[in-house]
């Protein structure tokens, strides 16, 4: 039996099609990341110190040469050495590995807390903005109620109320980090509900869940990674803040800002202790901060066409 052509070349369209579809992705992938390392030299500095402190995050703990929490007194002190890249600290712990190990915790902490706080952030704010009238000012009344208060002020009388504890930590610094989401994604709703495609949506009798979901909540997508990718950046530097102070991480976990804390009594013999602590939180903030200033360059159409 002879096949039609038609049908022949409908068929040989549709493989051909599906055969294209990830290489198109790939190649688009490729696409952003060329136009984005190569728009500003410094896009490119801050990828490569995120992927690096990524990439110590996940093997951190399998790559340490030594027990970042096991002490060693006979070795304490050691400045940096061929067998201590970093030196050691007053319990003969080695630096590298509490460094490296350190990242893990720092980065997934921080992460976890913008996680958390754009999910409740975004939930809000797209309610209020999408809704309006008594449910808009219920909802920013309560977000203005957090905003009140300094953020790093607020953040430590919840964890000082709540224990000195990590979990606490992230518990005080999502409610610190929440209500700018929301009023972020606010605005981008109220500018977005009365555009044409989303009248046309409610026209066709999509629901109100179908016009956020499919139609709004896309479009302000930009705009919230940006936030976030600048918000781990500092939700790193104020978790160390609150270890610092005592409010977080507690000894002998090998978060950073723990290692700055006990390292200020002895920073006059061993001036390793703090610098390599301290320099890593430094470029964690640093890439994190580039790299959401190139995003928001990449994906504002005036710099962009410029």
């Amino acid at each position: 039996m002879t096949v039609p052509e038609s049908a022949t070349s409908s068929v040989g369209a549709d493989s051909l099609a599906a055969r294209h579809a990830k290489p198109a992705q790939r190649s688009g992938l490729r696409y952003f990341f060329r136009q984005f390392a190569g728009s500003n030299p410094l896009n490119i500095v801050a990828l490569v110190i995120i992927v690096l402190f990524l990439f110590l995050c996940v093997f951190g703990d399998v790559l340490a040469p030594f027990d970042p929490v096991k002490p060693d007194v006979v070795n304490k002190f050691q400045p940096p050495s061929s067998t201590h890249w970093f030196g050691t600290d007053e319990l003969g712990r080695d630096i590298l590995s509490r460094v490296m190990s350190g990242a893990k915790i720092s980065l997934g902490i921080a992460t976890l807390i913008v996680g958390i706080a754009v999910v409740v952030g975004v939930f809000v704010g797209a309610i209020a903005g999408y809704f309006g009238g008594y449910v808009d000012e219920l909802l920013m009344r309560l977000t203005d109620i957090f905003l009140a208060f300094p953020a790093l002020i607020l953040a430590m009388g919840i964890a000082a109320s709540l224990g000195r504890d990590l979990q606490n930590t992230v518990i005080a610094l999502t409610v610190v980090y929440w209500p700018w989401y929301a009023r972020l994604v606010r605005g981008q709703v109220i500018a977005l509900r009365q555009r044409d495609f989303v009248e046309a949506a409610r026209a066709v009798g999509a629901s109100h869940r179908r016009v956020l979901v499919r139609h709004i909540l896309p479009n302000t997508v930009a705009p919230v990674i940006i936030q976030m990718t600048i918000d781990v950046g500092y939700a790193v530097m104020a978790t160390a803040g609150l270890s610092f102070i005592g409010l977080g991480a507690q000894p002998p976990m090998p978060e950073w800002g723990t290692m700055i804390a006990g390292a200020r009594t002895y920073f006059r013999e061993a001036w390793w202790y703090i610098t390599f602590p301290g320099l890593a939180l430094t470029l964690t903030v640093i890439g994190f901060n580039l790299l959401g200033d190139g995003l928001r360059d990449y994906f504002d159409p005036r710099t962009r066409s410029s």
